[in-house]
């Protein structure tokens, strides 16, 4: 089949967290796709990485070694993308076990929780499900699903398991600027992943990103697989006027995001090549 043009995705997830395929097929997928450089991005760990770069070197894509880590916001959580880092840095993995090990402690509790709503399922189940340590609510969605309490992930999002549903239970998270420290700690450049998220618009979300780069931030996610051509221009203009980087990717999970594809999003995806050397380096500075 002839391959789409040359194109970038900068957020991937894998099995490795709470993605549903593994990194090559992932990988597979990309190739397809036309993306000739991915980033794994996989939630509070990065042992995907040395499978991805495998893959990568067998289908002529760049791999750009990755993490996402979930932090408090209030009420709400920010996501930090950290790109280029050392990850194999055992001060870095040190802290992102102690992220997974706060997984492991909310979980059963919301197994619990559900199990009081009258939803037979188990942590055990989840984890034989997951197969990985970043065992987090996706995967407790998937159980759902399979065994037919909710048709979807977001089903089982919107009725159970987001904030302010009965199944509910937060977890220890860092603090942005801490989550930036790390990546940074680690030799990465810090980025925020899909910045709508912060329930935050106009200027205010500049006035947060503003503060977000007084604390080490060097970059925001405008290309997205949500943001209409609107938030994009937006979201650019806010790069623009903090000298922020810019960045893109699809959020990929699989499953339980199945109207995202690897390297177009909902099909209208693009992440411009031109966006990889600038992130380069800044990592290289």
């Amino acid at each position: 089949m002839n391959r789409r043009a040359d194109r970038l995705d900068l957020h991937l997830h894998t099995t490795h967290s709470d993605g549903s395929l593994p990194p090559a097929a992932v990988l597979e997928l990309a190739h397809k796709a036309g993306v000739t450089a991915l980033a794994i991005t996989d939630h509070d760990i990065t042992t995907a990485i040395p499978e991805a770069m495998e893959a990568g070197a067998r289908l002529s894509i760049e791999i750009i070694p990755g993490v996402e880590i979930s932090s408090r916001f209030g009420d709400n959580e920010l996501h930090i993308l950290g790109y280029f880092l050392d990850w194999q840095d055992p001060t870095l993995n040190a802290r992102l076990g102690t992220l997974r090990a706060s997984r492991h402690s909310r979980n059963p509790l919301i197994i619990e929780r559900l199990r009081a709503l009258g939803c037979d399922i188990t942590y055990d189940e989840v984890r034989k499900l997951a197969g990985t340590e970043s065992v987090g609510r996706p995967h407790i969605a998937r159980v759902l699903m399979e065994k037919g309490y909710v048709k979807s992930a977001k089903e089982a999002f919107d009725r159970f398991l987001a904030h302010g549903k009965p199944a509910y239970v937060p977890r220890e998270l860092p603090e942005p600027a801490d989550a930036i420290a790390w990546i940074r700690a680690a030799k990465g450049v810090a980025v925020l992943a899909h910045p709508l998220w912060a329930r935050q618009n106009g200027e205010s979300l500049y006035k947060l990103c503003e503060q977000l780069k007084a604390e080490g931030l060097g970059g925001i996610e405008v290309h997205y697989s949500t943001h209409n051509p609107k938030q994009t221009a937006e979201l650019l203009d806010i790069a623009k006027r903090l000298d922020l980087l810019v960045t893109g990717g699809s959020d990929f999970h699989g499953v339980t995001k199945p109207d995202i594809e690897v390297g177009v999003g909902r099909g209208e995806l693009i992440v411009p090549v031109t966006l990889l050397e600038p992130l380069k380096r800044a990592a290289a500075a």
